[in-house]
């Protein structure tokens, strides 16, 4: 379990509250003892296939393939939908890192989209403003007239549960012949206008980690409509075995999937899918009930288009109205031993990242500078989630 506390700081207690951790309540055990009696451990068992299934009919989908990690499987979703080196792919700012370290590994570029001020999430007009203003369209495709580079595909990322405004960035993506990737790792469950998350682009990834709606450890999931992107992922995620045999490999493929252990532990999570969403939208009533009222506190948007699986709690903190900034606030929940966490620094401003085009994103460093996420386990206790609460009043 990852903690936000500094070197140095005395280990986690009985008393510690953290941030975000997994549920364990269903059939976990007995699944993976199954694939221990029978020695199914490995990346092939009935669990993948099962795991892959149920996941796909969840959300709607027509094909799934599991992989080991969300980063692998945004990874491998780039490759099967064409994305080429020195392409240019369109993505949030404000994501946790992995979406674009995903582009790069593909060869290609991201180029950098500021959120909405009233969702958070990608903004769909400078999406479109970056297409009709920034590019020009030559030899049938479109091209950066800043970088020289072809822009090939837009990656929204649905954060904190909630789904972007799709509609607006599946047109220009029509108009325009762009391939669109949903970064969905974070918002399993969640519906834009009635339609999951994940069944809304070309192809779509969702994520496993320990501290998502649920987990398999680590672990992830490509979901399309498109048989031969489905195959071809199997195929690269399998070591792009040609014949299996002789061991003749004409690609160059990755050791990406999914053990049958993670995928046991997987269906059993999925089982308690409905009831995870419910404690997670309870704990956000709850905390948008007492802290409406408080002066200086924004509170995590639901737009009306959309059912939020409210995956982090997270608010903004005006530091002139409310009487210290998000930093003062994380420090003030530390030293009661509540573990709470900014966002994520905004990609553009990444160093790693250099060299990558990006269209303004005040919106994007604002939310940085003032957010701050809140303990909101799906096992969240009244009593811990009251402690957290009487930090957050008590500083008013």
């Amino acid at each position: 379990m990852n903690t936000q506390f500094e070197p140095g700081s005395p280990p986690p207690s009985a008393d510690f509250v953290p941030l975000c951790i997994p549920e364990l309540r269903g059939n976990e055990w007995r699944y993976i003892k199954e694939c221990l009696d029978t020695a199914w451990v490995s990346s092939v068992g009935s669990y993948v296939d099962r795991f892959e299934t149920e996941l796909a009919h969840f959300v709607g989908a027509k094909h799934a393939v599991a992989v080991v990690n969300g980063t692998a499987a945004l990874h491998i979703s780039l490759l099967v939908s064409g994305i080429q080196p020195e392409d240019e792919v369109l993505v949030s700012s404000m994501t946790f890192i992995a979406s674009v370290n995903a582009i790069r590994y593909a060869g290609a570029w991201p180029v950098f989209i500021d959120s909405d001020p009233q969702t958070w999430q990608m903004d769909p007009q400078q999406v479109l403003d970056f297409l009709g203003k920034e590019c020009e369209s030559r030899d049938g495709a479109l091209w950066n007239r800043h970088t020289g580079r072809r822009v090939k595909a837009i990656m929204p990322v649905h954060i904190l549960g909630h789904p972007v405004d799709m509609d607006p960035i599946m047109e220009a993506a029509r108009r325009y012949d762009l391939v669109v990737i949903e970064d969905a790792t974070e918002s399993l469950g969640a519906r834009y206008k009635e339609r999951m998350t994940g069944c809304i682009g070309d192809i779509a990834c969702f994520s496993f980690n320990g501290n998502k709606i649920i987990t398999t450890g680590g672990g992830g999931m490509i979901v399309t409509e498109c048989q031969e992107w489905a195959d071809k992922a199997r195929y690269l995620t399998t070591q792009a075995k040609d014949d299996r045999m002789e061991f003749i490999h004409n690609e160059i493929g990755y050791n990406y999937r999914l053990t049958n252990v993670q995928a046991a532990m997987g269906v059993a999570q999925l089982e308690q899918l409905e009831s995870y969403i419910a404690a997670k939208r309870r704990i956000a009533e709850t905390y948008d009930a007492v802290f409406q009222d408080l002066p200086g506190l924004t509170l995590m948007p639901n737009a009306s288009w959309a059912y939020s699986i409210k995956w982090m709690y997270t608010m903004l903190v005006d530091e002139a109205v409310y009487g210290m900034d998000s930093r003062a606030l994380l420090r003030k929940l530390h030293e009661a031993r509540i573990e709470t966490r900014p966002l994520w620094q905004p990609v553009h401003l990444s160093p790693a990242h250099r060299g990558a085009f990006a269209m303004p994103c005040p919106v994007a460093e604002r939310l940085k500078c003032e957010a701050v996420s809140l303990r909101c386990s799906v096992g969240l206790t009244e009593a811990d989630q009251q402690r957290v609460i009487d930090v957050v009043r008590s500083t008013v």
